[in-house]
């Protein structure tokens, strides 16, 4: 919280920020209702940063419609997929970043914007954040359960992305392909979970949420060009450099295309008032990815933070006409 009186508190000789907070995520509910107790292991899981556990349930959700319009069905077990999606996505999201954060700790010193982590700061050690690692993966572990034999299958197979992605940026200069292949599986869960087996839209519209994320990720990764060069880290960011914009237009019409083709497939054996309601999905995403890109700027983190953290409105632009769709 911000002080009104006395001099600022100096961080810690590790580079925890006052009271322990994160440098690019300060005043939230974690920093000002939380207990104390509670508050490291929450920013652990970015509790206090919503935004990523949005981005891995969204394909969950458009997953959930599209195989509802698929089989023109909608049952109270998939207003539970959506409420058990949802929790799982926020729980599964903190252990991936709780992983994340073990993996990276040394690099996470060493960045500017991530030293204050509860990790390098020193808030929390390795073991203690191994364990917070295993509860939320078992309590996550509950909830998919309740889902059909396929769905647990499928979200057993989940663990590979999500454990090799954080070595990925040590290996490639395109991490965000491994984190695509991690926040976009839900996709491919929750049709099954829905319909009972795997099926082409379902990939299709995992593959089109893989270019999404592309386009997402590569401006969030433009916050951290100079330190990752300076450490070796790389990414698509630094890949791209001055070409990003040529390159996240590509992303753009790569996610259009996809996620138009998923919707045509899972829409097929319906009315064309039907399909023409759900296509306006796929453009309404692509429109608000086109005013992300009008507003790119690579050198003001602020400004590329904002545009990252829109990518929830942007996936939540889809549904109501899906919905609409449904009813068609």
């Amino acid at each position: 919280m911000t002080q009104t009186t006395g001099m600022p508190e100096a961080p810690s000789p590790k580079g925890a920020s006052p009271k322990g907070q994160v440098a690019d995520s300060a005043g939230n509910w974690v920093d000002t209702r939380a207990p104390s107790s509670w508050q490291p292991y929450l920013r652990l899981s970015r509790l206090d940063r919503p935004i990523g556990t949005w981005l891995l349930l969204l394909p969950c959700w458009w997953a959930v419609a599209l195989a509802a319009l698929a089989t023109d069905s909608f049952s109270w077990f998939d207003v539970w997929l959506i409420a058990g999606s949802a929790v799982g996505a926020a729980l599964m999201r903190g252990a991936g970043c709780t992983w994340n954060d073990i993996t990276d700790r040394h690099i996470d010193g060493s960045v500017a914007r991530t030293r204050s982590r509860p990790i390098p700061s020193g808030q929390v050690s390795v073991k203690q954040a191994l364990a917070w690692m295993i509860v939320q993966c078992g309590v996550a572990f509950g909830i998919l359960l309740t889902f059909p034999l396929a769905a647990i299958a499928l979200g057993f197979a989940a663990l590979i992305p999500v454990a090799v992605y954080p070595f990925a940026k040590r290996f490639t200069w395109w991490p965000q392909v491994f984190l695509g292949l991690a926040f976009n599986w839900g996709a491919l869960l929750l049709w099954t979970a829905h319909t009972g087996s795997l099926g082409w839209p379902a990939v299709v519209l995992y593959i089109g949420g893989i270019s999404w994320t592309l386009f997402y990720d590569t401006i969030y990764a433009h916050q951290d060009t100079e330190d990752d060069a300076l450490i070796g880290v790389k990414s698509t960011a630094r890949l791209f450099g001055g070409n990003s914009p040529r390159w996240l237009r590509g992303f753009l019409v790569g996610t259009l295309a996809l996620v138009t083709v998923a919707v045509v497939g899972a829409c097929i054996d319906r009315s064309l008032p039907s399909l023409l309601v759900a296509l306006l999905g796929p453009w309404a995403l692509a429109w608000h990815l086109t005013w992300q890109l009008t507003r790119f700027m690579p050198d003001d983190s602020a400004v590329l933070l904002r545009l990252f953290r829109s990518n929830r409105d942007a996936g939540l632009l889809p549904l109501p006409f899906f919905a609409c769709a449904l009813l068609l």
